[in-house]
C-alpha cells in the first residue's frame, strides 16, 4: 500500500498567527431538489420585505409537496432525503456562522421559521423513532452516568475509526476528513447553545469541556482550528463549509441533529445527553483515527487534532456524563428521557454515517458525491 506524501502545509505550531479561511460564512451551497432549489432562491433575492410572503411560496408548495404522504413513504424518509436535510442545513447556519449572499435579517423572519418548523416536525419525529427509547430508573447523577456509558457500550455500529487505522488508503482517510469537515470545523458550537439554558454544576461542567474545545482563549489551539490544520496536512481545503456539496446525507443528517437539539430550549436534555455520548466515544476512536493518518505517512502535525482528543476526552467523558448530564437530571428529573435521547439519537445516527462510508469504500466506490479536488467555484450553479 502507498502512503500519502506529506504536503508541506503551514504547521499547526503556527495557526494562531495564520488567518485560516475557516472563519468565513457558509459557501452557497448547490441544490439538491426541489425544496433546498425553492429555498436558495427566496434566500439570496435580497432580505426579507413586504414582499416575503409571496417569495416563499414556491417554497412552502415545494415542502407541503415533499411531504405529502403516499403509498411508499416510510416514517423516517426524512432522514434519507437529501434535499430536505440540505434545506435543513442551510436554516440552521443562519444561526451559525450564516450563508453568503443571504441577509442576516432572514435568521429571525417568522415566515420562514414557519417553514422550519414544518421540515422539524417530521425530522425530529425520525430522529426520536431512529434513537429508540433508551429506559432508565435512576435520577442521580452516578446512575444517569452509568447508564450513558452503558449505552455507549452496547452500541454495535460500525467501526469507522477502526478501518481507517488498519485498511484505509490515503485517498479515503482525505474522504473521511472531507465527511467530518462539516462539522468539525464549527466544533463545540452546536453544544456551546446550552450554556445560557442550564445553572449551576451542570453549567460550570459545560463551560470547563468547551474552555478545552475552544484552546483555553488561545485561538491557534482551537479544536476546529487544530482539525483545518489537519486538513491541510492532508492537501485539503479548509475553508468552512467546502465540502459541504461532496458529503452524503447521512452526514447532513447528524449535522441537523445537533442543530435541532441546539436551537430549542425545550431540547436541552437531549443536547446534553448528544454531548455526553459524543464525548464517550471520542477518545479510543481519536487514538485509531491517529494511528491510521500515522500508519499513511503523516507527521504529528497532521495527527495533532486526534492526539489532543486522545487525552482531553479521555477526561471529558467523566465531566460530560457525570458532573454534566448526571447533575441536571439530578436538577431537573424531567429531562432523563430527553437526556437519553439525544445520547442514544448520537449513537445511532453517527453509527449511520460510518455504516455508509464504510459500505462504499468497502465496494471500492467513494463515499463522496464529487471528487474531493473538484474546484470550489466548478459545477456552481444559481438557484433556480
Amino acid at each position: 500500500m502507498t502512503t500519502t506524501p506529506v504536503r508541506d502545509h503551514t504547521s499547526t505550531n503556527d495557526a494562531g498567527r495564520r488567518a485560516t479561511r475557516s472563519g468565513v460564512r457558509l459557501p452557497l451551497p448547490r441544490p439538491r431538489g426541489p425544496v433546498s432549489s425553492a429555498l436558495l432562491a427566496a434566500l439570496t433575492a435580497g432580505p426579507p420585505s413586504d414582499d416575503t410572503p409571496a417569495r416563499l411560496a414556491p417554497l412552502r408548495a415545494a415542502v407541503a409537496d415533499a411531504l405529502q404522504p403516499d403509498d411508499t413513504l416510510q416514517s423516517d424518509g426524512i432522514l434519507h432525503d437529501g434535499d430536505l436535510q440540505l434545506a435543513l442545513t442551510i436554516l440552521y447556519e443562519l444561526h451559525h456562522r450564516g450563508v453568503d449572499r443571504v441577509d442576516d435579517a432572514w435568521e429571525w423572519e417568522p415566515s420562514l421559521l414557519a417553514v422550519r418548523q414544518s421540515l422539524e416536525v417530521p425530522f425530529e419525529a425520525a430522529v426520536r423513532a431512529r434513537a429508540g427509547r433508551p429506559e432508565c430508573d435512576a435520577t442521580d447523577a452516578a446512575g444517569i452516568a452509568r447508564r450513558l456509558f452503558e449505552l455507549a457500550e452496547a452500541d454495535d455500529s460500525p467501526s469507522m475509526a477502526r478501518y481507517v487505522a488498519k485498511r484505509a488508503d490515503a485517498e479515503q482517510a482525505r474522504e473521511f476528513l472531507a465527511l467530518r469537515s462539516i462539522y468539525q470545523l464549527m466544533e463545540a458550537d452546536p453544544h456551546t447553545w446550552a450554556i445560557p439554558r442550564l445553572y449551576g454544576a451542570p453549567k460550570a461542567a459545560l463551560v470547563e469541556i468547551q474552555a478545552d474545545e475552544y484552546g483555553g482563549g488561545r485561538s491557534g489551539y482551537l479544536h476546529s482550528e487544530l482539525f483545518a490544520a489537519t486538513m491541510r496536512r492532508a492537501g485539503l481545503d479548509d475553508t468552512y463549509g467546502r465540502y459541504l456539496d461532496a458529503v452524503p446525507t447521512p452526514a447532513l443528517v447528524s449535522l441537523n441533529t445537533m442543530s435541532l437539539f441546539a436551537v430549542h430550549r425545550r431540547l436541552r436534555g437531549a443536547i446534553v445527553g448528544h454531548l455526553a455520548a459524543y464525548e464517550i466515544t471520542s477518545s479510543v476512536p481519536s487514538r485509531l483515527y491517529g494511528n491510521g493518518f500515522r500508519r499513511l505517512g503523516h507527521d504529528a502535525d497532521t495527527t495533532r487534532y486526534f492526539d489532543e482528543h486522545v487525552e482531553a476526552d479521555s477526561v471529558h467523558e467523566q465531566i460530560a456524563a457525570r458532573d454534566l448530564a448526571g447533575r441536571l437530571v439530578e436538577q431537573e428529573p424531567g429531562l432523563r428521557d430527553d437526556v437519553l435521547l439525544g445520547a442514544a439519537a448520537c449513537l445511532a445516527i453517527e453509527g449511520d454515517v460510518g455504516a455508509y462510508a464504510l459500505s462504499r469504500w468497502k465496494q471500492g466506490a467513494t463515499a463522496l458525491l464529487e471528487p474531493l479536488d473538484k474546484a470550489p467555484e466548478q459545477g456552481r450553479r444559481e438557484p433556480e
